[in-house]
């Protein structure tokens, strides 16, 4: 029997969530749920209901994993915990610094509802943190360093997009060329915040609206920029058409350690991704855990889990036999 997905929201990562779905021959999407009007949204599998967010409830017995679509700035840390008590749901919140809050607020909730719930999940945090977390078990005497981009990061777009005056806009992740060659030679350096990226907004304001007050939200926001060397740039629509529909990314993450008995041996572990999709990348990883998410939940699990608490072969269609065999 397949896994029957449902979507809610459907932006970029509710779009890539569907086109997952459909290269999954073991998963079917049966509704997306809008918090717009359900006529102004147009999916592409046919027979497959748009439905208004306000009838989501009807829908407990019918869905087996429910995807969160939302921005993890204000729609996931209400919406996880809200639907974890209703479904199995799984999101891609990603501000790190909340994610240990995030993480206990949506574990009581599913432990409430009797459901299982995955938080967290996509590159960074997800499939970054698992190299983090290998790496360290690997190399304990070493030093991790994290690279992002050049690219489009969806979360500080959409939080960028949230502030009062802002029509539209795009953020893009720039690692620093310097430090990345100082990771790889092996130096070891010493990196702050602001040394390792640039973070440049791209933005169209609302008619009216305050530029050197968005200029100052945006710069002063926690989490997202305040730690960062930040430009903004001011545009028109046309312009914002024109040079920013794109929506890809990339980054690195390093182990730089040492083995030996007087630590004479230096190691360097790098994992990397170069994506034209941030979106549909995303929600490959997603829907990739939602396999595991079921498989779970089938087993008995219950509760809130990371990608850290999930073993890699419920990730996979194939069994456990077929894994040992194509990639041991």
């Amino acid at each position: 029997m397949k896994t029957r997905i449902g979507i809610l929201g459907y932006g970029n990562i509710g779009k890539g969530t569907e086109i997952a779905v459909a290269d999954s021959d073991d998963m079917e999407l049966a509704a997306v749920f809008t918090r717009r009007d359900p006529d102004d949204v147009k999916i592409l599998t046919a027979g497959v209901p748009v439905l208004s967010a306000d009838v989501i409830e009807d829908w407990k017995d019918k869905i087996d994993v429910l995807v969160l679509c939302g921005g993890s700035a204000t729609d996931l840390p209400v919406q996880t915990p809200k639907y974890a008590k209703l479904f199995n749901v799984i999101d891609s919140f990603d501000t790190h610094a909340k994610i240990p809050e995030h993480f206990s607020n949506v574990d009581a909730a599913a432990k409430e509802g009797g459901h299982l719930a995955f938080i967290a999940v996509g590159w960074d945090p997800g499939m970054f943190s698992l190299n983090r977390v290998y790496a360290n078990a690997i190399l304990p005497d070493g030093k991790d360093y994290t690279f992002w981009g050049k690219g489009v990061s969806q979360g500080h777009s959409d939080a960028v997009r949230r502030i009062k005056g802002v029509k539209n806009a795009k953020q893009y992740t720039i690692p620093s060329e310097e430090a990345l060659e100082a990771v790889r030679s092996g130096k070891n350096p010493e990196l702050k915040t602001r040394d390792k990226h640039i973070r440049e907004c791209f933005v169209v304001l609302e008619p009216g609206a305050d530029a050197a007050m968005v200029e100052k939200e945006i710069k002063e926001m926690p989490n997202y920029f305040a730690d960062y060397n930040t430009v903004v740039h001011f545009i028109d629509e046309d312009e914002f058409i024109k040079d920013h529909s794109g929506m890809s990314h990339g980054g690195f993450v390093f182990r730089s350690g040492k083995t030996g008995v007087n630590k004479e041996n230096k190691h360097i572990i790098e994992y990397s991704i170069k994506l034209d999709s941030n979106p549909e990348f995303t929600t490959s990883v997603i829907i990739a855990y939602a396999r595991a998410l079921k498989k779970m939940f089938d087993e008995g699990a219950r509760g809130c889990k990371t990608v850290l608490d999930i073993p890699p072969s419920y990730l996979c269609r194939q069994s456990p036999e077929e894994l040992r065999s194509q990639f041991l």
